[in-house]
């Protein structure tokens, strides 16, 4: 199936399957991170709420894999949006030659 494309969007862009998978990998290790988040917080919350010197420590290594991950989930974003927007705008190249209607850009002199 590759190479298959179907419209997705409301104004008929069609949308490669290769980049569907792509945007639900992404998505899927983004959501991964995210539960890992939630489980950090609520470690970290604990450690703090005990007072426990030991447990407040461990928050220092917590809170920094925390951060890691946020960088991590900009990161899977960053990534999706480019790889959408380079799909987008190939499609659109593509649907624009076969129509004939190629627009070249045109230089104006001074």
């Amino acid at each position: 199936m590759e190479g298959d494309t179907f419209s997705s969007m409301s104004d008929g862009t069609q949308v490669d399957a290769k980049v569907l998978q792509t945007f639900q990998k992404s998505l899927l290790q983004v959501q991964d991170i995210l539960d890992q988040n939630r489980v950090l917080i609520n470690e970290i919350n604990r450690n703090h709420e005990s007072r426990i010197p030991d447990n407040l420590s461990r928050n220092v290594g917590l809170i920094r894999e925390l951060n890691n991950n946020v960088r991590r989930v900009v990161d899977l974003y960053t990534d999706l949006s480019t790889s959408v927007m380079r799909s987008v705008e190939s499609t659109s190249e593509g649907e624009s030659r076969s129509n004939g209607k190629s627009n070249p850009k045109r230089i104006r002199s001074g």
